[in-house]
């Protein structure tokens, strides 16, 4: 978990009236690597550039991530390939926005945030460590900014993670696709098998397991 540290300034125009956070999540859907959220409270005025990340060109979403991350207050939560398989992917989605807030809240020193949540269901009853309210945006990274930012923060950061797991482990092109199943990684996984980084409970990398 890692998280920028708000400036004085910052906080300064938090005032008093309560907090809102925009959550997100980047990596359910790849074969291999974690999954990662990220919880941000933005600061007036918005970055500039910020959107969906899906929406973002690769240069323009890296030049937003550091607008975020220099003006903003965020928090980060990662969670591992062994624990994906231990929950499942939703359970460790969940895991992780909770970790990210958990560790927005110790930076800003508040825990008295809303949060506002990309999809239609929220950690709220699902994770035992989530406690904030929540309110789920089916599309909110297109239409919350501080849901996009969050976006923009979480993808960006899982992205760093497998061009570094890309380089102990080649034959994949993770730095190309980032641990989705793309016909480049399904070759690879049938010719060198999965390796310590594949998520094990999805079913593609078990039933390539199955057939070594």
């Amino acid at each position: 978990m890692l998280s920028g540290t708000p400036s004085a300034d910052f906080c300064a125009r938090l005032g008093k009236n309560p907090l809102v956070a925009g959550v997100d999540e980047a990596g359910r859907g790849p074969l291999a690597g974690p999954v990662v959220a990220a919880a941000v409270v933005l600061c007036e005025p918005v970055p500039e550039g910020v959107n969906d990340s899906k929406k973002l060109s690769a240069k323009a979403r890296a030049a937003a991530e550091t607008r975020i991350r220099e003006t903003c207050a965020y928090g980060i939560g990662v969670v591992d390939v062994e624990t994906i398989d231990q929950l499942n992917i939703f359970g460790a989605t969940m895991l992780a926005m909770s970790l990210a807030m958990e560790r927005l809240c110790e930076e800003l020193g508040e825990s008295g945030l809303h949060t506002l949540i990309d999809g239609n269901l929220t950690p709220e009853g699902r994770c035992t460590r989530w406690r904030w309210p929540a309110t789920p945006i089916v599309g909110g990274d297109g239409k919350e900014a501080c849901i996009g930012a969050a976006s923009i923060i979480a993808k960006e950061y899982r992205d760093r993670l497998m061009l570094e797991a890309a380089k102990r482990h080649p034959h994949y092109g993770w730095e190309r696709n980032k641990g989705y199943g793309s016909k480049e990684h399904m070759e690879a996984l049938r010719v060198h098998g999965p390796t310590p980084f594949h998520r094990r409970s999805f079913a593609p990398v078990a039933q390539m397991e199955l057939s070594l």
